[in-house]
C-alpha cells in the first residue's frame, strides 16, 4: 500500500449524497458521510497515519493491479493478478433513488477470485471527523461483524469471513479459490441508527446487478451520436455522481485539500457548489439530454435569489453548501499533514466571501438555456431573475476577485464584465420571448455599456488581444468563452488575434494555463499546473474558429491525460500528472461542451 498513491489511481464510487475514492491497490482512501461536505470517516489521502482507510486486496509480493468500471455504469472493478491466480474487488454503493436527504449510506465491497486461488486482507480503520473523534469498536470474538461508536455517528462492519480486533480497528483474511466469492459491506448512520440487515453473498451480487441496471437505465437517456461516446458518457456519470439528489446542487469535485501544486499551499475544499460550475453544467447536460438534472439545478439556483429577498446585499453568493446554506467558515486542520506534505489541508472556503461579478451572466444563462427550463419559471421566480438585473444595472462596474478567486486585491476582470453582458443579454431575450415585466431600457444601457467598456478597456493594442483585468497585458483563459456566450463573433478578426496570443502564451503542448501568476500575483505562493477546464474551452473555441484539424488533435491528445477509468483532476502538471482535487465537476462539463461543439463543427464540414 503506497502511502500516496497518484492522484489519478482512483476510481470514484457513490449513491448520489456522497463519495468514496478507491485506489488502484484496493484502498478506500477518501470516503465523507452522510454527505459530500460533511467530515470523513476515511481520509488517508490527506493523512496516511491518521486519516483512516480501509483497504480490502491480496497478499502478495508480485501483484499486478488494475482498474475498470462495468460499461455504462459507477460500479467499480478492481483486479489484482498475481502468480497464484487473478482476484476482484467490486466497489459500489447502492444509489438514492428516494430524492430524500438521509444520514443511512452503504459502501459495498465484493471479493471473489477467478482464476486460481487468492489470499484477501482486510484492514478496516476509520477515523471519523477528519481524525479529530475518538470511536470505540464493539467486536465479538470470531464475528463477522463489528460497530464502531464515534460521538454522532455508528459504522457498521460486515464481512462474510471472520474479523479481528486490532486496538480500535479490524483486521480479517479470506482464502478463495476460482468461483468463490465474498464480500463485505461499511454502513453508516447516525448514532444509534437500525443495524443492517445480515449480509448474504447472493444478496451481494443481487445488488452489484441492481445498481449496474441503475445507471445504465438512467444513462440510456442520453441522446449524444458523437465520435467519443465512451468518454462522454463517463463525464456525464460522473457529474451524475458529483449531484446531491435531494437538492440537485453540483459539487465542484468529490474531495477536498488535494494540491494544486505538490508541497505547495493552493489547497481548497471542493466540497461545495459554485454557481458558476453548476449553471454551465446545465448546458452540457441539456446537450446530452438530461432536461431533469438541469431543471433541478436551475430551481435550486432561483431559490437562492429568493433567499435574499427584501435584504442589502449581493443577490448571489459565488458558492453554498449543498443544501443551500450559505455559511462555509474556512478553517486548516493542522493535524493533517496533507497530500505528501502539501500543507495546509483546509476545510470550508473562504472565497465565498469574495465578489465575483460573472456568477450573474453565468446564472442567466443557466436559466435561459432551454425553453424546458426557462417555461417552468413562475412569476415569482421571474421577479427574483428581474430584481437580480436590476440590482446588477447599478453594480457591475466594480473590482472584483474574478472567476479564479484571487487573493492578492481586485481588479476591473474583463471576464467578469462579459459575463455581467451576458446576463443582461440574457435577461432582455427572455422577458422579450415570455413578455414578461421587465425595466427594459436600464437592462439594455447596462448591456450597451459593458460592451462598450470590454472593446475599450478590455483590449491590449500590445497583445493584440482581450486581456485579463483593465490596465494590463496579462491573457486569460477565462475569455475562451467570449464566442460560446455570443460576446464576440467566433471568426472576428479581434477573436482570432486572441486566440493566436493565447497559442503564444498560454498554450504549452495543447495544455491551457488559466493565466501567468508571475506577471498577475495572486496572492498565493508556488506554481500551477495546466487547467484542465481551459484545455477543453480552447478546444471549444478552436472549433468555433473554423480551426478543426487542430481542435481534434487537440481533444485527442487531451484523452491521453485522462486516468485509467477516463476521470480527470482539476489541472495537469509539469510531468503528465493528475493534479487538485478528483475528479473534478469543470473539467468534465467542459469535456462535454467540448465533444459536442466538435462532433457539430466536423459534421458540418462533411455535409452531415
Amino acid at each position: 500500500m503506497d502511502r500516496y498513491p497518484p492522484i489519478a489511481e482512483h476510481g470514484l464510487v457513490g449513491d448520489l449524497q456522497t463519495t468514496a475514492l478507491v485506489s488502484s491497490q484496493g484502498v478506500v482512501d477518501w470516503f465523507a458521510a452522510p454527505r459530500f461536505d460533511s467530515p470523513s470517516i476515511f481520509a488517508a489521502l490527506l493523512d496516511h497515519d491518521g486519516g483512516g482507510y480501509m483497504r480490502l486486496a491480496p497478499e502478495h509480493p508480485d501483484l499486478t493491479c488494475k482498474q475498470l468500471y462495468y460499461p455504462d455504469t459507477a460500479v467499480l472493478v478492481t483486479r489484482f493478478m498475481s502468480p497464484d491466480g487473478v482476484g476482484e474487488v467490486v466497489d459500489f454503493m447502492p444509489p438514492d433513488r428516494t430524492g430524500t436527504a438521509t444520514d443511512r449510506h452503504t459502501l459495498i465491497r465484493v471479493v471473489r477470485a477467478v482464476r486460481g486461488s487468492v489470499d484477501f486482507t482486510l484492514e478496516c480503520r476509520p477515523r471519523f471527523d477528519y481524525g479529530r473523534a475518538e470511536h470505540q469498536l464493539v467486536l465479538g470474538e470470531g464475528e463477522n461483524s463489528g460497530l464502531f461508536r464515534s460521538p454522532g455517528m455508528d459504522a457498521h462492519l460486515q464481512a462474510s469471513f471472520p474479523l479481528e480486533r486490532d486496538g480500535q480497528d479490524v483486521c480479517g483474511k479470506v482464502a478463495l479459490r476460482a468461483g468463490e466469492s465474498g464480500g463485505v459491506v461499511f454502513t453508516v448512520c447516525a448514532s444509534g441508527g437500525e443495524a443492517p440487515a445480515p449480509l448474504t453473498v447472493d444478496g451481494l451480487t443481487a445488488q452489484v446487478d441492481d445498481t449496474g441496471v441503475f445507471w445504465q437505465d438512467w444513462l440510456h437517456q442520453s441522446r449524444y451520436r458523437g465520435r467519443w461516446p465512451e468518454l462522454v458518457h463517463r463525464s456525464v456519470i460522473t457529474l451524475k455522481l458529483l449531484t446531491y439528489a435531494p437538492t440537485g446542487a453540483l459539487v465542484a469535485a468529490a474531495t477536498m485539500g488535494l494540491p494544486e501544486q505538490v508541497g505547495g499551499e493552493r489547497n481548497w475544499d471542493y466540497r461545495f457548489t459554485w454557481v458558476r460550475d453548476g449553471a454551465l453544467s446545465v448546458r452540457a447536460m441539456l446537450d446530452l439530454g438530461f432536461v431533469e438534472e438541469a431543471t433541478a439545478f436551475v430551481h435550486w439556483l432561483v431559490d437562492r435569489l429568493h433567499e435574499r429577498e427584501g435584504k442589502e446585499e449581493e443577490p448571489l453568493q459565488t458558492m453554498y453548501r449543498i443544501d443551500g446554506s450559505p455559511d462555509l467558515p474556512e478553517e486548516t486542520l493542522e493535524h493533517f499533514e496533507g497530500y505528501r506534505g502539501s500543507a495546509p489541508v483546509r476545510i470550508g472556503n473562504g472565497a465565498a466571501d469574495q465578489l465575483q461579478l460573472d456568477i450573474y451572466g453565468e446564472a442567466l444563462y443557466a436559466v435561459s438555456q432551454g425553453l424546458e427550463i426557462a417555461q417552468q419559471n413562475t412569476y415569482r421566480g421571474w421577479k427574483a431573475v428581474a430584481r437580480t438585473l436590476d440590482w446588477l444595472a447599478d453594480h457591475w462596474d466594480r473590482p472584483d476577485e474574478g472567476i479564479w478567486e484571487t487573493r492578492g486585491g481586485r481588479q476591473d476582470f474583463t471576464y467578469s464584465r462579459v459575463m455581467s453582458w451576458v446576463a443582461f443579454d440574457h435577461a432582455l431575450s427572455l422577458a422579450d420571448h415570455f413578455r414578461r415585466p421587465a425595466d427594459v431600457e436600464k437592462w439594455r444601457n447596462a448591456r450597451d455599456a459593458i460592451f462598450e467598456q470590454v472593446m475599450e478597456r478590455g483590449w491590449s493594442q500590445q497583445e493584440g488581444a482581450f486581456i485579463q483585468h483593465y490596465g494590463g497585458d496579462v491573457l486569460d483563459a477565462s475569455l475562451l468563452l467570449m464566442p460560446r456566450v455570443a460576446f464576440v463573433a467566433p471568426r472576428d478578426p479581434a477573436w482570432l488575434s486572441t486566440l493566436d496570443a493565447m497559442d503564444r502564451k498560454l498554450v504549452s503542448d495543447s495544455l491551457v494555463y488559466r493565466y501567468d501568476p508571475a506577471a498577475s500575483p495572486d496572492g498565493l505562493r508556488g506554481s500551477e499546473g495546466t487547467f484542465s477546464l481551459c484545455t477543453f474551452l480552447y478546444v471549444d473555441a478552436l472549433a468555433r474558429a473554423g480551426r478543426l484539424p487542430q481542435a481534434r488533435y487537440t481533444f485527442e491528445k487531451m484523452q491521453t491525460y485522462a486516468n485509467h477509468v477516463g476521470l480527470f483532476a482539476e489541472e495537469v502538471g509539469p510531468s503528465g500528472e493528475q493534479l487538485g482535487n478528483f475528479p473534478q465537476a469543470f473539467t468534465h462539463l467542459s469535456l462535454i461542451m467540448a465533444a459536442t461543439t466538435l462532433d457539430r463543427a466536423l459534421d458540418a464540414k462533411d455535409g452531415r
